[in-house]
């Protein structure tokens, strides 16, 4: 069946233009099907704002979010920061905190009927085969109807968070850059197929006249609850996780992450992706460099493909029973093996102000924020 975005209908508004030949776009399949939003702008009133925010960040509550709105806030600029569920607790000078869901089209209007800027954050980020349907929900369609709301209001520009995972990152003997897209045979996750299609998604839209970059980080390395996402990586070297593999893959810092975003956004850079990557090392490394970190014993024992292709199946078995998220899935357990390496001189040529933080400098700090915040 092909997917198509909920609360949604096709434009056909002769006033935005068409994506000319060798277009990203045209990469999609089935490009007729590709839609935006007609609502009427409900009245921006009934949130009752105090102030004038410039900025929007969605998914602000996130790693790369959470550190984002800080630094804009830091900078002395207006930031309206949305949130799904809970807020952050205690109030930040600068940060208006809204609850708004993008899969609520009149919601995502009212909140960015004022905006100047915009940067999409919100994602899910899962390897689960369990979550296909929330991927497709959140990922593809909140960011259509992000483009949409932003489309309407007339923003001056927008800045989407993409991930490698869009460009097909199992390649093995070839190094991945901006012009690689994904493809069943290149990608074994339902995540890097529902983060390449939200990027037709924004492509779409520049197509009819939005101001739009992309930039596809590849694993994001930063301070907050460690229980999720790259996170867990700092925890589980903290305690001690014994095993490693020899697989290959990029890292970078969230800080550099969101320092890219900025130059972006305020650069006359357009319709443009920029793979964000500080380093390409194996996991072995990475382990390595986080226990050192901590003061605790690497990582010491290899994942064989064997190993890795019983626990992912042991974990499958055992979410079937207690509901839970498999530590270990199929797609993950793969691509732990898979040597990847990402090309990072596309940003460098655009924005040759910027400078990657040495990794290992990196992770010092990040360590030493973990402790501080879990009091280690």
């Amino acid at each position: 069946m092909k997917y198509q975005p909920m609360n949604v209908v096709r434009r056909n508004d002769a006033s935005h233009n068409e994506p000319k030949a060798g277009h990203p776009i045209l990469h999609a399949k089935n490009n007729s099907n590709i839609y935006a939003a007609c609502l009427p702008l409900a009245p921006f009133a009934k949130f009752g704002f105090q102030t004038k925010a410039m900025i929007v960040v969605t998914g602000a509550t996130g790693l790369v979010g959470s550190h984002l709105v800080k630094e804009l806030a830091r900078q002395g600029k207006q930031v309206r920061a949305l949130y799904n569920r809970t807020a952050p607790a205690g109030n930040m000078p600068g940060i208006e905190w809204v609850k708004a869901d993008i899969l609520d089209v009149v919601a995502l209007e009212e909140v960015l009927a004022d905006a100047r800027q915009v940067y999409h954050c919100a994602a899910i980020v899962s390897f689960s085969p369990k979550t296909k349907h929330v991927l497709q929900q959140t990922n593809i369609e909140g960011t259509a109807n992000v483009v949409n709301a932003s489309l309407d209001a007339g923003i001056e520009k927008m800045v989407f968070v993409s991930s490698v995972a869009a460009l097909g990152r199992i390649r093995e003997g070839e190094s991945i850059n901006e012009t690689m897209f994904w493809t069943p045979e290149t990608s074994n996750s339902e995540y890097g197929k529902s983060k390449y299609l939200a990027e037709m998604e924004v492509w779409r839209g520049i197509s009819e006249g939005l101001n739009a970059v992309i930039v596809n980080p590849s694993i994001i390395l930063g301070s907050g609850d460690w229980s999720k996402g790259s996170a867990e990586l700092f925890k589980s070297a903290y305690k001690e996780f014994p095993w490693y593999t020899n697989g290959i893959s990029g890292f970078t810092d969230v800080a550099d992450v969101v320092k890219a975003m900025i130059m972006l956004m305020e650069s006359d850079i357009h319709s443009q992706r920029f793979i964000i990557n500080t380093e390409n090392i194996s996991f072995r490394e990475l382990f390595t460099a986080i226990a050192n970190s901590f003061n605790k014993r690497p990582p010491h024992r290899e994942v064989t493909p064997l190993i890795a292709e019983i626990v992912w199946r042991a974990e499958a078995v055992k979410s079937m029973f207690t509901g839970k998220t498999p530590m270990l899935t199929k797609e993950t357990a793969r691509t732990s093996l898979t040597k990847v390496y990402f090309d990072n001189s596309k940003l460098l040529q655009y924005l040759p102000g910027f400078t990657y933080t040495p990794l290992n400098e990196s992770i010092e700090r990040i360590a030493a924020e973990l402790k501080q915040q879990y009091q280690l």
